[in-house]
């Protein structure tokens, strides 16, 4: 498998990392987050590090930005200007997961949409959803943004305690692949996830 992957979500804080860095290890994969904005409480990139993707395969955003909003926001406040030319796939031998922000209509800029931009890479896409009150309006919602874009999506992975019928309901409306559902994990630690992984997942889905 040596394909770029792309892991967008529904929302924001559900559990999107959380799975890029669990597939990320899984596939031996690099690990990419093109933007990250907000620096407080540590990056994505360090959160996936801490969980078991080793520090010689995760690749350096291309924009670092301090404030924790909007990465349009975020750059204008800290007066960047990101240039989308800047964020082309890298070129690298192997998988390579990478991460966008929060949903998949979150803006990189006032013209472009994290939804664009996958359209632009062409690589598969795997929409993140959890499990929670809401996620069938979310989870159609994202599922329609992307295919309006050509977006080929490679299927949907749930967050969560289970809802079969929510996240039945949801593949059935779409005909978007249930890729499988990953717990809440207490504690979250590298051997947790991928002991929850293995058994959550088909890493043949992905290949």
């Amino acid at each position: 498998m040596n394909r770029p992957l792309i892991v967008t979500g529904t929302d924001t804080d559900i559990g999107k990392t959380v799975f890029a860095a669990g597939l990320a290890a899984a596939l031996g994969a690099h690990y990419w987050k093109p933007v990250q904005a907000g620096l407080d409480d540590g990056s994505d990139s360090g959160r996936v590090a801490a969980l078991g993707v080793p520090k010689d395969k995760i690749l350096p955003e291309a924009y670092r930005l301090t404030t924790p909003c909007s990465p349009h926001r975020a750059a204008e406040i800290d007066g960047v200007t990101i240039d989308p030319a800047q964020l082309d796939l890298p070129d690298i031998a192997g998988p390579l997961v990478v991460e966008g922000a929060g949903g998949a209509l979150v803006p990189v800029t006032r013209d472009l949409l994290y939804a664009d931009l996958f359209a632009r890479w062409g690589a598969p896409t795997i929409i993140v959803a959890r499990t929670a009150l809401g996620t069938i309006n979310h989870s159609l919602l994202t599922i329609e943004a992307l295919l309006s874009r050509k977006v080929s999506i490679l299927g949907i992975a749930f967050i969560g305690e289970p809802e079969p019928d929510s996240e039945d309901t949801i593949c059935a409306i779409s005909g978007v692949a249930r890729l499988g559902r990953l717990p809440m994990l207490d504690p979250l630690t590298p051997d947790t996830l991928a002991a929850a992984f293995a058994d959550a997942f088909d890493l043949a889905q992905f290949a």
